[in-house]
């Protein structure tokens, strides 16, 4: 059973990929096929993350030294991972009905981005995170660019991958400390690190998971990404690429808890983003606009979760705001592909047109308001009351920035909600031409996300909220206090009313989204190109004067050792063989005049020599005789010679 479950979450993350490599490489091929294949894959993946979140599987495999590759469904993953699943599938789905061309590049990268987050969802160890993260992070720019012939749409897409990255650096720190302090790159064993190692490590999560979360300083990135396609919008900002940001912090909130001050700093990011990026939301006029700004804000309370401990609260804001806002985000796209407009003026009477579109985004908004019985309405409430006891000055902020959500949620119902003013036609077809119709497969996902929008308060009031937090192994959450409950509902109710009633001032000021990327181009972008500037004139006053002095200096030197070679070392050369000439001519005389002619005449001699042996060689008889009898004569002499010699006589 154990190897089963093991299979399961590593074909949740392989089959999705490779098929989405494969669309992306298949061109107009599979133009006509490639919505229903990913839909097909996208259920095959809702199916086996609610399988893997029963069985709660554990995956590792040798990466690099010191850390394994490693998957793991703890209470946390098992929650969340089934809920991203199912708002990716429900995205497909509209997707399909709202994608025209280049479709298999656009689901192929779809399927990919939803790899990425699963194996962010279930990343036990840095190096895998590090490698969901980049994954993440390149497919969504690839994503938010996706209409690349578009200029703006580009633009757009670098400024959220430019921005996220810049913040992606801290969790390369974060994982240099773990190495360095030596406390291993296991996500668990990040707290245990030791000295000042884990300022370190929390530090670097907590910047990376604020820029992810389009928190403050980095939300002004979530704007420009709004240009992408609105599936894109409906998936990445509701339960994926924004939301991982703050399960992340959600993940590591003990390190924060650890260190004595980043978790304090993540409560009060998130609180502040959630009162500012409030203000912003209230002050739009771009539907898609308010969206984006509001989920910086939601995704506040998440941030302010995890620094207050409230892992169960944050947990259940999460996956209930994913489903509100992939509604939200979903009905905003229908609505654009059918007018051609986002603008909330050109939208006056969009949901009496549509009343079923209508019905869905009209329970999105009042969830996303806070009013009970609501699904936001108890999650958001159970963050406050962590809070609360954390710090009654950031449970007042955080409870300004709920007042807000009321607000921008009911300015949302006021202008869809209202008759349609007389000329509102004019006003189609700003930002593409409007096919002034929704199709079934445009609608009909919009049912179970307002269905789930309704009824996912259960995850923050017993008893399913006291069997979230066993599962999270939450002790510190405060059990919901139904005095705050009604209190906090009946003010976000009577918001509702007010804002419906009587409207909401323009805020001018906030609409350009509190100038914060005015003030990244004039605090990071200009100094880092002023930086850039001045390297470069270094470069090409010191660094290429002294290479190129440096080059005069050794073409000098080369001369100089060119000429001593020309005048010493090849005339030495030429010398040497000369005198080898003239030694060899010497020689050859020598030969020529001595040993030669020694030669000839010793082999003169030896010719007469042989001539002379020759002679007696007649072959006759008695001559040989004759010839015995001589030399044993002679020998015989010599005997007697040499008997006398020695005998002294």
């Amino acid at each position: 059973m154990a190897v089963l479950s093991q299979a399961a979450l590593v074909i949740a993350v392989l089959f999705p990929a490779t098929v989405g490599v494969l669309l992306c490489l298949g061109g107009s091929r599979i133009r006509r096929s490639a919505s229903t294949v990913a839909v097909v894959v996208a259920a095959g993946g809702l199916v086996l993350a609610s399988a893997v979140a029963l069985t709660r599987p554990v995956v590792s495999v040798p990466f690099v030294a010191g850390a394994d590759f490693a998957l793991a469904v703890d209470g946390l993953a098992a929650l969340v991972l089934p809920a991203v699943a199912a708002v990716a599938l429900l995205v497909l789905v509209f997707a399909g009905g709202d994608i025209r061309g280049a479709t298999g590049r656009f689901f192929g990268l779809m399927l990919l981005f939803s790899a990425a987050v699963t194996v962010t969802v279930t990343a036990a160890t840095l190096p895998t995170l590090l490698v969901a993260w980049e994954v993440m992070g390149a497919t969504s720019y690839a994503l938010i660019g996706f209409r690349w012939r578009r200029s703006h749409d580009v633009a757009a897409g670098e400024t959220a991958f430019l921005t996220t990255r810049l913040a992606d650096l801290g969790l390369y720190a974060a994982a240099a400390a773990a190495l360095a302090g030596g406390a291993g790159w296991a996500l668990a064993d990040l707290p245990a690190a030791p000295g000042g190692w884990v300022h370190v490590a929390a530090g670097g999560v907590l910047v990376a998971a604020l820029g992810k979360a389009a928190q403050l300083p980095f939300s002004f990135w979530l704007s420009r990404a709004m240009q992408g396609p609105s599936p894109v919008s409906a998936l990445l900002h509701s339960a994926a690429m924004v939301a991982m940001g703050g399960f992340l912090l959600l993940r590591t909130a003990p390190l924060l808890a650890a260190t004595g001050w980043a978790a304090t700093v993540a409560a009060w990011a998130g609180a502040v983003t959630a009162v500012l990026l409030g203000l912003v939301a209230v002050a739009q006029r771009d539907l898609k606009q308010l969206l984006a700004a509001s989920t910086s804000a939601q995704l506040g309370f998440v941030v302010l979760a995890a620094g207050v401990s409230a892992v169960a609260g944050g947990t259940a804001h999460l996956i209930a705001h994913a489903a509100t806002k992939a509604l939200l985000f979903l009905a905003a796209g229908a609505w654009l592909s059918a007018l051609g407009t986002r603008e909330l003026a050109a939208l006056r009477g969009a949901a009496r047109r549509w009343p079923l579109v209508g019905v869905c985004a009209g329970v999105g908004a009042v969830t996303l308001a806070g009013v009970p019985p609501l699904s936001l309405w108890a999650t958001k409430d159970e963050v406050l009351a962590a809070a609360r006891e954390a710090s009654v000055p950031l449970y007042l902020t955080g409870l300004v920035g709920a007042v807000l959500s009321a607000a921008y949620a009911a300015k949302v119902l006021r202008v869809v909600l209202a008759s349609a003013p007389v000329g509102v036609q004019d006003r189609y077809d700003q930002q593409e031409r409007g096919t002034r119709r929704i199709g079934e497969a445009e609608w009909w996902p919009m049912v179970p996300l307002a269905a789930a929008a309704a009824v996912l308060s259960v995850l923050a009031l017993p008893p399913v909220g006291s069997a979230v937090r066993r599962v999270l192994g939450d002790t510190t959450s405060p059990s919901p206090d139904w005095t705050s409950l009604l209190l906090t509902g009946a003010v976000s109710a009577a918001v509702v009313v007010l804002v419906v009633w009587r409207g909401l001032p323009a805020l001018r000021w906030a609409a350009g989204w509190l100038g914060l990327e005015r003030a990244a181009h004039r605090l990071v972008v200009r100094p880092v190109l002023a930086l850039a500037d001045g390297l470069a004139r270094f470069d090409d006053r010191v660094v290429d004067g002294g290479v190129r002095g440096a080059a005069s200096m050794a073409r000098a030197a080369a001369q100089r050792v060119a000429r001593f070679d020309d005048r010493a070392v090849d005339g030495a050369v030429r010398g040497a063989a000369r005198g080898g000439v003239r030694l060899a001519d010497v020689t050859a005389r020598v030969d020529e005049a001595g040993i030669d002619r020694a030669v000839q005449t010793i082999a003169r001699g030896a010719r007469r020599l042989g001539t002379l042996a020759r002679r007696p060689q007649t072959g006759q008889l008695h001559q040989y005789y004759a010839q015995v009898v001589i030399v044993l004569g002679a020998a015989a002499a010599l005997a007697a010679v040499s008997v006398l010699f020695m005998t002294g006589g």
